[in-house]
């Protein structure tokens, strides 16, 4: 059998962590996360890491592997990705990698983007724009320059989206025109790539379910041991700005609970339009996944 990259995706709470573990088990193998939030180790609740004892049945690698004090870059994590999944490939002909992070996962398969260099002045105008206007104005300046782009990034990642400013500022193209571009750095293994596919209203309630279990496990509890820390850009993200908002009265608890639901709703929704869009995803309801993806490689 020749080596084998079996890509399980798909949008939050949609299950990927269950059957990756499934899988990975099926092929006594081992897992690669492919997400942009459980690497951080100062956060668990919020991010929906395996449990102890999910991470006891099948070893996990990328999973609170870093801090929040030292972002992981798509170009990082490319690196130290493809250096384990060439270890792991030593003694495994399977390896599972599952994540949400669409640019995780088009690094590690595919490469990275070639970006156009970015003056100092550039960046500190887009720095400014930020400091005095907000995220808001950065996702602005997008639906007008780059709606492409808009529609299927992280809005509430402003890391992301003052890169994206940057670049537009700086070239006069379209960011995502630099991300179409197909690099000649794909890896030398078979990817199989699948992603669940759940009804809308399905995915939502789980959604709605998983954020009401993250508030009874102590979720406001995390975020506030992160206060002292809320400026970095590694917590941006839905489940934590929520809270951060809540903690300086812009809004009330239920709003902020209210509001993280909505937003893990639209990232959802965002992330599944950017698997719909990469050609090398096939989309699979829950209860034939597993048997599809055993089916393609047995």
């Amino acid at each position: 059998m020749k080596s084998t990259v079996i890509v399980i995706a798909g949008p939050t709470a949609s299950g990927k962590t269950s059957l990756s573990i499934d899988i990975a088990q099926y092929f006594q193998t081992e897992i690669i996360s492919a997400d942009s939030r459980q690497c951080y180790k100062e956060m668990t609740i919020g991010t929906a890491v395996p449990s102890l004892e999910e991470l006891a049945r099948v070893r996990h690698h990328f999973i609170h592997s870093h801090s929040i004090h030292q972002p992981l870059t798509a170009g990082k994590y490319m690196e130290q990705a493809r250096t384990i999944l060439a270890e792991l490939f030593q003694k495994n002909e399977v390896v599972v990698v599952t994540g949400g992070t669409g640019l995780y996962l088009k690094s590690l398969l595919y490469g990275i983007d070639q970006l156009p260099a970015v003056s100092q002045q550039t960046r500190e105008k887009v720095k400014e724009i930020f400091a005095k206007e907000g995220i808001e104005e950065l996702r602005n300046l997008l639906q007008k320059n780059d709606p492409f782009y808009l529609e299927k990034a992280d809005q509430h990642n402003p890391a992301r989206l003052m890169r994206a400013t940057e670049i537009i500022l700086e070239t006069g193209k379209p960011y995502s025109s630099f991300l179409q571009q197909q690099t000649e750095h794909q890896l030398p293994y078979r990817i199989i790539s699948v992603v669940i596919d759940h009804e809308r209203k399905v995915l939502y309630d789980r959604i709605n379910q998983r954020v009401d279990q993250m508030i009874e496990m102590g979720l406001e509890e995390e975020v506030r041991q992160l206060l002292p820390f809320k400026d970095l850009t590694t917590l941006h993200t839905v489940g934590y700005s929520e809270f951060f908002d809540y903690f300086d009265n812009s809004l009330t608890l239920p709003e902020a609970i209210s509001a993280i639901k909505q937003h893990s709703r639209n990232y959802a929704k965002r992330q599944l339009t950017w698997f719909r869009n990469q050609d090398s995803y096939s989309f699979y309801p829950p209860k034939l996944i597993k048997e599809e993806i055993i089916r393609q490689i047995v």
